[in-house]
């Protein structure tokens, strides 16, 4: 079983919240930490953007599902999603991780 740290920015927080929640109540993500007060600087569109943004960090063992929830429900035409394989990590934590991407697992 493969974890994955996914990246994914949002526009602001409670919108971060919402989604999070359904990523963690479907259970597709383990575990969603929110870091508000990100500033992103990016090309879009031939122009040079900058916004405020809240970054999420979402661990999980099923990232097509993430991706396929983050695709549906996020607001930004080109959502950020990123899914970085964990190497290695605490065993205990990993094992959570795992059994709380199982189905009925909580």
């Amino acid at each position: 079983m493969e974890a994955f740290v996914v990246l994914c920015t949002f526009p602001d927080l409670e919108e971060a919240r919402q989604i999070g929640a359904v990523l963690v109540e479907r259970q597709v993500a383990a575990c969603v930490n929110l870091l508000p007060g990100v500033e992103s600087i990016y090309r879009w569109e031939g122009r040079v953007e900058r916004a405020g943004e809240v970054l999420a960090l979402i661990k999980t063992v099923r990232y097509p599902e993430v991706e396929a929830a983050l695709r549906e429900l996020h607001p930004y035409e080109l959502p950020e999603i990123l899914a970085i394989p964990v190497a290695t990590g605490l065993p205990a934590y990993l094992a959570w991780l795992g059994a709380a991407g199982v189905e009925g697992a909580g």
